[in-house]
């Protein structure tokens, strides 16, 4: 069961390992997208026409015909990863092994619906990935497994994601069989430890040039690409959004937000402590671009403020 791009990892590995036979995939309906909002497919779902697997697509988990469609494949496992849905106990406990769960964090640290944007978020410098058996909590069941990975410099949420998703996928495929042969005892997850990880909002990637630079230097990778690290571009009539995609901590301070200099090295916005070079960025309907190709066509002043 899966339907983020990171669930895609762990089917494949599955698919691919001798000794699992996959009853079927479960996913999403298709959601509108794009600016014409035409229905696009789960990328699970597209991964399982590929594999020639079988694929329900139910609105909602609890729908009493999917759990008797369900039970019909009598499956002596089902592994979760990224549906985006609550399972309820009579799927948690329709198959004889139960269900497990692949999340993306070192539980009990960062529950909930966006553990690998907040470890980056809060300046983290390891994560990792746990296998879980699943009961009714929100991440909140009995520990299979884990494996820690650094945060490095480098990392913004596409990197760690999909870095990660791998990780699960082999942890996953590793652990099962000595997990169904009785020789694998989930523990419970510890008392001490426990944050969550709400999911993301758009608003949640405005910068508050307030923040330490490392801070809002974080909150820019773990943000990248959706929905963005972004502020305000004084402009006539009305100030422009400017995304922010790349930028590096420079020591230097001044009153947060001012625009401290401007020029083919970047340009460097003063933070509640030290400052931020803005190397690549992204006018409202413009397109990605290096800080030297935009002063190129935008004036900035130094002294003035993003908002």
């Amino acid at each position: 069961m899966g339907t983020a791009g990171v669930s895609c990892a762990s089917l494949e590995e599955l698919a691919r390992t001798r000794g699992f036979q996959i009853a079927a995939v479960v996913t999403r309906p298709e959601q509108p997208k794009g600016r014409e909002l035409k229905p696009q497919s789960p990328p699970v779902k597209t991964l399982a026409l590929r594999l020639s697997l079988p694929v329900l697509q139910p609105q909602r988990a609890r729908d009493g015909k999917f759990i008797a469609e369900l039970g019909e494949l009598k499956p002596d496992l089902i592994v979760v990863v990224g549906y985006g849905q609550i399972l309820p106990s009579s799927i948690l406990e329709l198959p004889c092994h139960g269900c497990l769960n692949v999340h993306m964090s070192l539980l009990p640290r960062y529950r909930g619906a966006a553990p690998i944007q907040w470890a980056i978020a809060n300046g983290d410098t390891e994560t990792g990935v746990t296998i879980m058996k699943m009961d009714v909590g929100l991440d909140t069941g009995d520990i299979v497994a884990q494996r820690r990975t650094p945060i490095q410099a480098t990392d913004n949420f596409a990197t760690l994601h999909d870095r990660l998703a791998q990780l699960g996928a082999e942890l996953l495929v590793e652990y099962i069989p000595g997990y169904i042969a009785g020789e694998i005892r989930p523990t419970p997850q510890p008392a001490e430890g426990i944050s969550h990880a709400p999911k993301i909002k758009k608003e949640d990637g405005r910068i508050d040039w307030s923040l330490t630079a490392k801070t809002i230097w974080s909150r820019l990778r773990a943000f990248t690409p959706w929905p963005g690290a972004f502020t305000s571009l004084p402009a006539q009539p009305k100030p422009k959004m400017l995304k922010i995609w790349k930028a590096e901590v420079v020591e230097r301070s001044a009153i947060p937000g001012e625009i401290l200099s401007a020029d083919k090295s970047g340009i460097v916005v003063a933070c509640g402590v030290d400052a931020l070079r803005i190397l690549e960025l992204q006018r409202e309907g413009g397109r990605r671009m290096s800080a030297t190709e935009f002063l190129a066509g935008h004036a900035l002043k130094v002294g003035g403020k993003f908002g």
